[in-house]
């Protein structure tokens, strides 16, 4: 359609497909064209119209919703992409997801040729800020337009029309205060679920959902407060303890009726005193009649309807949940049969005409009849509405705007939910419904007892809203003075019962007092609660508590912290609130919530075992591989790709490893220690390495596993810097993935003259420490023990204790290269040593002298599981001292060549290959063996002979003998 001479092209904006159509609809009063757009389900009407005296050619479409998407980063959506910390801080964006480029596409096309855009979208903080999303979409295909708002409650002809001829601008305070809800709820929720669902997920077997693999702790700032009314509800009835009660009834019958008479004590819990009062009664029973009260009472009709109210009152009178209330409420509206439905206002603005809505009523079958009483003045029952107290200065209270009688395809959910709100609005119009009510005071022997009854003189709202009762019981006559015997006088006993669980509508008003969600959320988090399994609700829409979510809220709980109470959550709504009126800006919110839940958050990481506390308490320990149970911790950025972080990660055989979170397009590893047990990143940077930060670990490895000279606790680095952390690596490399040994630096020993060694001989233990249990196939490398014939320690050591510095080239044997090698000799049980018997002698004969006292120590054999038959020295008195026996220094001196320390070198390897071979070696099977009667093995697998020519040791070569040079 062509526009008109001097017309200009105005691009309308809807929010709905439905809401398009409409407005178009009553705009040109059904003459428009319609055409389709990029998206086929958000088509493009054009027509001319009038705004003022500007001629116009007028294209409406719509959106679906929000038109954008606030996310974080790429590097930052996967769940293992990085410490869920760092989402309070990682970039975020609000971009147009792919699924409604087609939408965005019709925008930029559209917006190109027009002058004018007009936004139709919802009149609340939702909508304002959809408005400018459609805007920033606009504006940058079209930098020239010229932007305006139509600010409407219904869709019927006079609010269209009005709207359009009454333009305003849209409000960038509302769209603000949207904008910082939507980061902060993301912040928090994406983070808090990360945490929650990592840790807990995999730990336990929860089974709740049927697809317990794909299953999400969520957590949201609205959604837990929501989930702790519930629980905190369902401790109260826990918690409740029966306690019995007695009580004095009282009737009395006469020819009018009976009155029944409440004891003015109500109840006592001591039986003893309460049957000592009920027996004085019964020595006394005359009543007297003390006081007689007649009033006239007044129940006053509702409060015009909000959109908590309509939630509240369809759940109690019409039995539906506040999500399907919602639901049909706005197809409702999208119909044009009742105004916006999401509103806080109950009160109506003085210009609204308020009997015109009812005059559309009368003709209705049901309720017309009243709805011409109310209009008729000599009825007297027109009240103008009361005022709620409450105005969003966007929408007026909920009403109908259209008559019907009833639509072919509505369901029984549509006619409840348009009966609810006609009768509403009928009611709120109305008089106050009139009794009389009668009180009478009785005294039985000095105890007070009254009753009461009430008379309905005239109904007015009553007769319509028929969700209102206001009954009561018709009292015979009592004056002052009158005296009489009670028909019936009995001590009662009851007992105490505990609150009952809360029902919907409690629950949207505690939601409400305490402020969390807005009126057109609430009915979200109570939805999301049962999709996530935290809670269940019963035929009476009464709700408790799941296993999980009561595990949850008890987690938090026992930490300290109230993440469950509404009051955080409350103040940030406060704080929306601000923001929408300009108290507040949108950057200080943004900086103080996300500081105050930060804080809240690394709290509870530290205290997550309270977490899995709580958890064990409902439910049992999985089998599943460690690895998935463990979230993952960043380490450092990535230095490979440069594109994500490197995470802690426990692999399916329990050990460790620092991973990039790009696998698999990155496979940047580094292998930790296979004798780790625990592994945890802290927040200590590493002034050393670079590019940072590099967060360092805490480590804790296995005793066993490591040489005693070692701390079982370590604060490591894997930068590059932390040369422990890559001694007990190399240590760990026999069975690890990368097979080569670096040799150490030597440093000198020391020893006392009792023999026990000091000092941190860490240069030893590159290549010739083996943990238990990490040779491939349980084979272990044997020496001739021959050399066990030299002068040597013959104390009973450990198989695998570390040999000394001179074996590291040709001592050394990869556990792969030991693979289905057989080895005689060799005790399966903790590869430990035999020895001969004069070996045990000149053992027992060794004094060992205690380091603090200077006492002789005893000698003892152990019997633990772990170290069975290994010997030991303690001191006989009480200084604590203690000592293996197979890590005494061997002091004797022996071999040939100019230095002492070869000489000390060479016991060290013949007491090494004693252990390593025991009492059988490969000496049995007659092969390679040199003149002193020791074969060694290179770090290949070949067979070394000879010995070193400058100090006479066969334990390592001339190239690398510590002597050389002197």
């Amino acid at each position: 359609m062509p526009p008109g001479g001097g017309a200009i092209r105005v691009l309308n904006v809807a929010e709905k497909p439905s809401v398009a159509k409409a407005v178009a609809e009553i705009l040109s009063r059904g003459g428009m064209q319609s055409r389709a757009g990029r998206s086929r389900y958000n088509r493009v009407f054009e027509f001319n119209y009038a705004i003022g005296a500007q001629a116009c050619h007028m294209l409406v479409t719509s959106v679906t919703g929000h038109l954008m998407e606030l996310d974080f980063d790429d590097r930052y959506r996967k769940w293992y992409s990085c410490d869920p910390v760092d989402l309070f801080h990682a970039p975020v964006r609000k971009a147009v997801p792919q699924d409604k480029q087609d939408i965005k596409r019709t925008l930029e096309e559209e917006a190109r040729t027009c002058q004018w855009l007009v936004l139709w979208l919802d009149c609340d903080r939702e909508g304002e800020n959809i408005a400018y999303e459609v805007v920033d979409i606009c504006a940058g295909a079209n930098r020239h337009l010229n932007i305006y708002r139509a600010r409407f409650s219904a869709l019927i002809p006079r609010e269209i029309h009005d709207a359009v001829q009454h333009l305003a601008r849209p409000n960038k305070l509302f769209a603000d205060a949207v904008d910082a809800r939507q980061e902060i709820d993301l912040r928090i929720g994406a983070s808090f679920t990360r945490f929650q669902t990592m840790l807990l997920k995999d730990a336990f077997v929860l089974d709740v959902s049927g697809e317990e693999r794909n299953m999400v702790l969520s957590y949201g700032p609205c959604q837990f407060p929501t989930l702790g009314f519930i629980v905190e509800r369902f401790w109260e009835i826990q918690a409740h303890e029966p306690e019995e009660f007695w009580t004095i009834n009282c009737s009395h019958t006469s020819d009018e009726g009976t009155a029944s008479f409440l004891w003015i004590r109500g109840h006592l819990f001591d039986y003893s005193s309460a049957v000592v009062i009920y027996e004085m009664c019964v020595e006394e029973p005359m009543a007297t009649v003390h006081n007689v009260r007649n009033q006239e009472k007044l129940k006053y009709p509702p409060y015009p309807l909000s959109t908590v109210e309509l939630q509240k009152r369809a759940s109690r009178c019409c039995r539906m949940s506040s999500e399907h209330t919602m639901k049909v409420a706005e197809e409702l509206y999208q119909a044009g049969f009742i105004s916006y439905p999401r509103t806080e206002t109950d009160s109506f603005s003085p210009n609204t005409d308020l009997h015109a809505i009812v005059q559309e009523q009368v003709e209705h079958p049901v309720w017309g009849t009243y709805a011409q009483r109310l209009l008729n003045p000599e009825e007297r029952l027109w009240r103008n509405p009361s005022n709620g107290g409450h105005d969003d200065k966007a929408h007026p209270p909920i009403h109908p705007t259209k008559f019907t009688t009833g639509e072919t395809n509505w369901s029984e959910d549509h006619r409840k939910v348009y009966e609810l709100v006609v009768r509403h609005f009928l009611a709120c119009c109305s008089q106050p419904a009139v009794g009389a009510e009668t009180t009478v005071e009785i005294d039985i022997a000095g105890e007070q007892f009254n009753a009461s009854g009430r008379v309905v003189l005239a109904k007015n709202y009553l007769d319509v809203y028929r969700y209102d009762s206001w009954g009561g019981s018709l009292l015979p006559t009592y004056t002052v003075g009158q005296q009489f015997v009670p028909t019936t006088l009995t001590l009662d006993s009851g007992v105490t019962r505990p609150p009952p669980l809360l029902a919907e509508a409690d629950l949207l008003s505690c939601m409400d007092k305490a402020g969390i969600g807005t009126d057109a959320t609430m009915h979200e988090h109570i939805k999301k609660l049962l999709d996530r399994c935290y809670a269940t609700k019963d035929a009476n829409s009464r709700f408790s508590p799941t296993n999980l979510g009561e595990a949850l809220v008890m987690g938090y709980d026992e930490m300290g912290y109230e993440l469950w109470k509404p009051y955080l959550r409350s103040m940030m709504e406060a704080d929306m609130k601000a923001v929408s009126i300009g108290t507040k800006s949108k950057s200080e919110v943004l900086q103080g919530c996300l500081q105050q839940m930060e804080a809240c958050f690394r709290d509870a990481r530290e205290n997550k075992v309270k977490l899995l506390d709580a958890m064990g308490t409902f439910f049992a320990r999985s089998n599943r591989p460690i690895n998935e149970t463990q979230p993952a911790e960043v380490v450092r950025r990535c230095g490979l790709c440069n594109a994500s972080d490197m995470l802690l990660k426990r692999r399916p055989t329990g050990g460790f490893m620092v991973g990039c979170g790009g696998y698999p397009l990155c496979r940047n590893v580094v292998w930790l220690p296979g004798s780790l047990a625990e592994a945890a990143v802290t927040q200590h940077i590493c002034p050393t390495c670079v590019p940072g930060p590099v967060r360092k670990i805490q480590f804790k490895f296995n005793r066993r596993d490591i040489p005693p000279n070692y701390d079982v606790d370590h604060l490591g680095c894997v930068g590059g810097c932390d040369d422990v952390l890559k001694e007990l690596t190399e240590l760990s490399r026999f069975g690890g993935h990368n097979q080569t040994a670096t040799p150490a630096r030597s440093q000198s020993q020391t020893q006392t003259p009792s023999g026990v060694r000091q000092g941190t001989p860490r240069q030893d233990l590159h290549t010739g420490f083996r943990p238990t249990g990490q040779f491939t196939n349980e084979h272990t490398p044997v020496m001739n023990p021959q050399a066990r014939g030299q002068s040597q320690n013959t104390s009973g050591v450990r198989q695998g204790a570390p040999p000394p510095r001179q074996d590291l080239h040709t001592g050394f044997r990869t556990g792969r290269q030991f693979a289905n090698e057989q080895t005689p000799g060799v005790n399966p049980q903790g590869f430990r040593s035999t020895h001969t018997q004069s070996s045990r002698n000149a053992s027992d004969a060794r004094q060992v002298l205690c380091t603090t006292c200077g006492e002789a120590c005893i000698s003892r054999t152990a019997n633990t599981e772990a170290n069975r038959g290994r010997k030991f020295y303690k001191c006989q008195n009480s200084c604590g001292f203690f000592a293996w026996e197979d890590e005494l220094e061997n002091v004797v001196p022996r071999g040939r060549g100019r230095g002492g320390r070869g000489s000390s070198s060479r016991a060290s390897a013949s007491a090494s290959a004693g252990r390593r071979g025991g009492g059988r070696g490969r000496r049995g099977r007659g092969r390679n063996n040199d003149g002193d009667g020791m074969t060694f093995v290179s770090a290949t697998g070949d067979t070394v002979h000879g010995c070193c020519f400058t100090c006479g040791d066969p334990s390592h070569f001339a190239n690398v003998c510590p002597n050389r040079g002197r």
